[in-house]
């Protein structure tokens, strides 16, 4: 394994949370570059999975939600990668975990696959379908590589080679010092965002569930009048999930384009299954 590989798993197991957070500026000239490989960012997720089990205070488990993480898992986690636009499954680690933590309002992916969700946000949300689209979204961050994308964003393709090649060596320390403070790593870009909510939308239309449910977080946050809070629970998945009202338009835009029904959050006919969340998940948390 070369110099830089190594550099960057240490860096992961020590400071997991900077992949978790973000994806790298709109408009960078190398948006669209990775130099690493699916194995690269396979071995980076089982990493940092390695450190979350590690940190226990930081990512709390708690065996009392084990029912609603399989029935999850089995029944709409599992059921969404069936479909056939999830083109990594037989190369990634595609894995479920729930964070135990009723004030945190979030869901997070890994490169390779892991996805974690948190109570917070599986308390808050009412239907299978709000939280099918979720977990689409993550996949997708996991399918459209979007933390090692910017990891070679943001510090250019020349840096990352002279890093590999060796004739770079107080490069290591800048990158060193940035990611101990996250400076890498600060907010998602509307691009990978978008993106990752398009492939919400199409890998849903393989499921039972409403393709149109990635929207519903957002619209459910928008008509409790929380969109624009700045309450502990929700500022930093806002900072890190920008424009949601815009998200909200896209998707309706993607529905219309498709020629399917516009429906919100608060709809309860077909795809939705509000019922089997109350009764299956919310009512079976701590």
């Amino acid at each position: 394994m070369n110099k830089f590989r190594l550099l960057i798993l240490s860096f992961t197991i020590t400071f997991s949370s900077l992949f978790i957070v973000s994806c790298d500026k709109d408009n960078n000239i190398f948006s669209d570059i990775n130099i690493f490989s699916d194995a690269d960012d396979v071995e980076l997720g089982q990493q940092v999975v390695t450190e979350i089990n590690a940190n226990p205070g930081e990512y709390p488990r708690d065996s009392r939600t084990n029912a609603a993480r399989d029935y999850i898992r089995t029944r709409i986690f599992n059921h969404i990668l069936q479909s056939p636009k999830v083109a990594k499954k037989n190369v990634y680690q595609y894995s479920l975990e729930i964070v135990k933590n009723d004030s945190v309002y979030n869901a997070f992916a890994l490169p390779g696959g892991p996805v974690y969700v948190y109570t917070g946000l599986l308390k808050y949300l009412d239907s299978e379908a709000a939280l099918a689209g979720v977990l689409g979204h993550e996949i997708a961050h996991a399918e459209r590589r979007h933390a090692t994308q910017r990891m070679t964003a943001y510090y250019g393709v020349s840096v990352l080679l002279s890093l590999i090649l060796g004739q770079n060596p107080t490069q290591l320390a800048e990158i060193a010092a940035n990611l101990f403070v996250g400076i890498a790593f600060l907010a998602n870009s509307r691009t990978a965002e978008d993106e990752s909510d398009q492939y919400s939308f199409e890998y849903l239309k393989d499921t039972r569930y409403y393709p149109g449910a990635v929207k519903f977080f957002f619209e459910k946050l928008r008509d409790d009048g929380l969109v624009s809070s700045q309450s502990s629970q929700l500022e930093t998945f806002l900072s890190t999930h920008p424009d949601p009202i815009q998200r909200i338009a896209n998707t309706n835009q993607r529905l219309t384009n498709a020629s399917l029904p516009v429906h919100d959050w608060k709809y309860t006919g077909d795809g939705i299954f509000k019922t089997e969340y109350t009764t299956n998940i919310k009512n079976t948390l701590p």
